[in-house]
């Protein structure tokens, strides 16, 4: 597993945090799959002593599936791998936002009389 969420950190740009509307990735071990979740709320688990919460998302699989998993903030943010009913996973969001690539490229724009390699279909 610890190989996996290697490969995954050199393939995908991950935050370090995750917050409510975020996209997480979510890797189990056996069987080894790969899934994408959308966070929908978060509720603190205040029956436990320690920090728990209550992580609801929805699973986008087909069907889609809505989920609540009752995590520790370590586990939902990708610093640990945990295990549920004793299967290995790993979860941590996604980072869409735009990369610091320096300064920005101007931006190409189509002669007049050349015809644009993109079309409008209606």
């Amino acid at each position: 597993m610890d190989k996996i969420v290697q490969e995954l950190h050199k393939i995908f740009r991950l935050k370090e945090t995750t917050d409510v509307g975020d996209i997480v990735i979510i890797v189990t071990e056996k069987p080894q799959t790969l899934t994408y979740a959308v966070i929908t709320g978060f509720e603190r688990d205040s029956g436990k002593r320690d920090e728990w919460w209550h992580v609801r998302m929805q699973l986008l699989a087909v069907p889609p599936q809505k989920v609540a998993w009752t995590l520790r903030t370590a586990q939902f943010t990708g610093m640990e791998i945990f295990t549920m009913g004793g299967e290995k996973k790993y979860m941590k969001a996604v980072d869409f936002s735009e990369p610091d690539a320096g300064p920005k490229k101007e931006k190409k724009t189509v002669e007049k009389g050349k015809q644009s390699a993109l079309r409008v279909v209606k």
